[in-house]
């Protein structure tokens, strides 16, 4: 059964998508028909490449892995992190940090930093500093919090990206792709789809086009996390179950 359905992706207004004269040739697969100037994208096929989608990031969830979400443009950056927090999963919604995956140690020393700030901060040190001083770091650390403070745990690189707009994080995508690193993402009719590895065709510009599309994904991965925890959960019990069969037997051998 689809995550979603037709009726539901046009009530989102998924289906919009550019003006004709923005068109990328590689998305004349996903393109339903021209009105008025405009390319209305073919919701059918927005459906099941949303479950293909959706499929792959829960398996990805399943496994224990990290997804890192990206959306940088007005209409995307509060959506995104708000279901990113859902899911407890890392996310940029600021200027993306060149290097963040080809120079990813190069980033977790700035975060390293930011966490030496806050040492700082809670052991009095910062106290014995001059009032200059404790500008200029507070500032620092305000600094990396905004670019950095969403990705603070992510302790390793993540497995998976996703992406709302490709043109506009063309660098994400490059970084992704030269690292082979799987791609997810919202793609409208201005981009071109064969940059990713699971382009959903779908409208990017819209708020509400968005949130439909991220609620499916971040559904997809809630199902993953359930099934992480039932299947740590039983074998948890499993081990429990097999020591106080062993202690069983040594107290019988005892006897």
């Amino acid at each position: 059964m689809s995550r979603t359905n037709f009726k539901e992706l046009l009530e989102a207004g998924v289906h919009f998508g550019h003006l004709k004269k923005k068109w990328n040739p590689g998305m004349t697969p996903y393109v339903f028909m021209e009105r008025n100037g405009i390319h209305i994208i073919d919701l059918n096929k927005t459906v099941s490449m949303l479950d293909e989608a959706a499929a792959a990031m829960k398996q990805i969830a399943k496994s224990g892995r990290n997804i890192l979400f990206v959306a940088t443009k007005k209409q995307a950056k509060t959506i995104v992190a708000e279901f990113a927090e859902t899911i407890n999963q890392p996310y940029i919604t600021e200027r993306w940090p060149g290097g963040l995956l080809t120079n990813f140690s190069t980033i977790r020393k700035s975060i390293k930093k930011m966490e030496s700030i806050d040492k700082m901060s809670a052991d009095g040190t910062l106290e014995t500093l001059s009032k200059r001083e404790r500008l200029q770091i507070s500032r620092t650390r305000e600094k990396l919090e905004r670019n950095l403070g969403s990705i603070s745990k992510m302790n390793r690189m993540p497995s998976a990206i996703f992406i709302v707009d490709i043109t506009k994080e063309h660098i994400a995508v490059a970084e992704a792709t030269k690292l082979s690193i799987p791609t997810f993402a919202m793609v409208d009719t201005n981009s071109d789809p064969n940059q990713i590895s699971f382009p959903i065709p779908s409208n990017d510009d819209s708020s509400k086009s968005i949130r439909k599309i991220m609620e499916v994904i971040t559904d997809a991965v809630k199902e993953g996390l359930a099934d992480r925890d039932q299947a740590n959960a039983e074998k948890a019990k499993a081990k429990a179950e097999k020591k106080a069969i062993e202690e069983k037997i040594e107290e019988t051998t005892e006897k």
